[in-house]
């Protein structure tokens, strides 16, 4: 689906393409205004990703595809996003409604499945391959079309006992929500982490271990970070580093697994033991293009299992100088406090030449009116 940029950068300037280097912090900024916002139009909400919700309306009484030109009006004016609204009896309808709504421009970006006749939503169904069913992917599809199931009419009317013997249950569920049953339930409330990782390529090559432990640490911290802010701690991580496959070297990557002695979710800690599986996988003579810290075996605070050689031990201090960074971090601006060693200049950092500025998180970048 994508080739590397260098290949096709100077195709790119003739073609008068403008680049824009991935800003994160703006995308979560707009992301929690696009789902406050949505707050407002139902009394549950599910956010299923950085971009997409489910709303349950059980209930309401009212004209769906009105209401969805509301939601979509609401949410441009508050935010300035383009969005597109479904509506189905059950989440996997919902969801293929939306994906009418965005390719079907008389619908003028709102779909209402619950308001079509069944002749009129199985005529539209026939038209949509079975690929554009949530949970239903290339390989998935190439197997279904080989039984002739290669709409989405087709996958409806199947026979979802011969789909669960062929497919198994998730498979089986999706027919059943096809035909108005509804089998998944609206999570309000999203599941634990079961991962924190924290990786990023280099803007220029690193061929020092110096270098590479000030990268190791920049990462173990914001995993540590954003660990604390889901309220988990961690049992083990996992430290990656790699030079690039396009190089003309031969590829190198290493990896290893540190457990560590009890869960803990202090950055000094998880840090310490981050710059210690660096140098058991560290080779010398390789020009790194990427490394990355990642937690694992996450538990909340009540599943600790404390142990008996002091690494888990009650420290007041050490709870409250996590407390403290994270505060000022997050007052003023991320990196304010930080590691000693995750070093001053960052050579290694991405580079972002072309990033828009990040409008809605930062006041040394918001937009000036004269």
């Amino acid at each position: 689906m994508c080739r590397p940029w260098f290949e096709i950068q100077e195709q790119a300037k003739q073609l008068g393409i403008i680049a824009f280097s991935s800003n994160y912090e703006l995308y979560a900024n707009m992301s929690n205004r696009f789902m406050t916002t949505l707050r407002h139009f139902a009394p549950r909400q599910e956010v299923y990703s950085i971009d997409e919700s489910f709303l349950d309306l059980t209930g309401m009484k009212c004209d769906f595809t009105a209401y969805g030109i509301e939601i979509k009006d609401t949410v441009m004016q508050w935010t300035g996003l383009p969005i597109c609204v479904g509506f189905g009896n059950t989440k996997t309808l919902a969801k293929l409604a939306n994906h009418c709504a965005k390719k079907q421009a008389h619908m003028n970006g709102v779909c209402d499945f619950t308001n079509m006749s069944q002749p009129e939503l199985d005529g539209l169904m026939q038209t949509l391959p079975v690929s554009k069913v949530w949970g239903v992917g290339g390989k998935l599809e190439a197997k279904l079309n080989k039984l002739g199931v290669s709409d989405v009419l087709r996958l409806k009317r199947a026979n979802p006992k011969r789909i669960r013997d062929e497919f198994g249950v998730l498979l089986e569920r999706t027919v059943r929500e096809l035909n108005g049953e509804p089998w998944l339930e609206l999570e309000e409330m999203l599941p634990d982490a079961k991962q924190v990782m924290s990786s990023r390529s280099f803007g220029a090559r690193v061929n020092t271990l110096t270098e590479l432990q000030e990268a190791i640490s920049f990462h173990a911290s914001n995993a540590s970070a954003r660990l604390r802010k889901q309220k988990l701690y961690t049992n083990a991580l996992y430290v990656f580093i790699q030079n690039s496959p396009f190089d003309k070297a031969e590829y190198y990557g290493a990896s290893l697994v540190v457990p560590l002695p009890a869960s803990t979710d202090n950055s000094l800690q998880i840090t310490r033991a981050a710059l210690w599986a660096l140098k058991q996988i560290y080779k010398k003579d390789i020009y790194y293009q990427k490394a990355g810290v990642m937690l694992m075996e996450l538990v909340p605070a009540t599943g600790q299992q404390t142990d008996l050689f002091g690494f888990t031990e009650s420290d007041s201090r050490s709870t409250r100088l996590m407390s403290t960074i994270d505060s000022i971090n997050q007052k003023y601006k991320r990196g304010t406090i930080k590691l000693a060693s995750e070093g001053v200049n960052k050579s290694w950092a991405m580079k972002r030449c072309y990033k828009s500025p990040n409008y809605t998180g930062d006041w040394s970048e918001i937009a000036h009116a004269f």
